[in-house]
């Protein structure tokens, strides 16, 4: 297929990568599972079993009058153990590589349908400020939420970047599906767009 390059000439792609069908429970997988892996999972609390003290009867079975008790840090008790404690676990959730490769495939080719996937020959700057960085943003897109795609890692670029709001700088291997559907516009060098073509290919 081919793909208009802004202010350039139509650059030639791989047929079925950007004008595949959009599978909304696939991406949707996809993305739950990204976001699932990303959880840190640490959460931990202390049962019974694992809280300090406790190992004598506070008072004797019958006669005292109060509910019977066998240990001052059973649950019920301030300062006792937590019913079924949280531990930590792994919220990672399986998906296969062929299907997250489609489900980019997916998101790719939507962006494309809705214009929002806008390729460029470079995106560089001389020095790394903020000012020079938006001049460039504003003399190819309109909006200022835009996640820009480079094919290798830039620091100039990347400090020029950081303090604009709703703006991210990535390479190729930075690419999630969270990242591709939360901006208005994806902004693709086409150097990047052939990294990504071998990549979904």
């Amino acid at each position: 297929m081919e793909f208009q390059v802004q202010g350039g000439n139509a650059i030639s792609l791989a047929d079925g990568l950007f004008d595949r069908d959009f599978n909304e429970s696939l991406v949707h997988q996809a993305i739950v599972a990204y976001m699932a892996g990303g959880r840190s999972g640490t959460k931990a609390q202390k049962s019974r079993a694992e809280v300090r003290g406790g190992g004598i009867k506070p008072w004797r079975q019958k006669g005292t009058g109060r509910a019977r008790a066998g240990s001052i840090r059973s649950p019920i008790w301030v300062g006792g153990g937590r019913a079924f404690a949280a531990k930590p676990r792994s919220y990672a959730q399986k998906l296969n590589k062929k299907m997250y490769r489609a489900a980019m495939r997916s998101i790719f080719s939507e962006l494309v349908r809705q214009d929002r996937l806008v390729a460029v020959e470079a995106f560089s700057l001389d020095a790394p400020k903020t000012k020079s960085f938006l001049a460039v943003l504003d003399g190819v897109v309109s909006e200022r939420n835009a996640l820009i795609v480079i094919d290798q890692p830039d620091e100039a670029l990347w400090l020029g970047a950081r303090n604009v709001p709703h703006v991210e700088v990535t390479d190729v291997a930075g690419l999630d599906p969270v990242r591709l559907v939360g901006y208005e516009r994806v902004v693709v060098t086409v150097a990047a767009l052939k990294q990504i073509e071998e990549w979904l290919a």
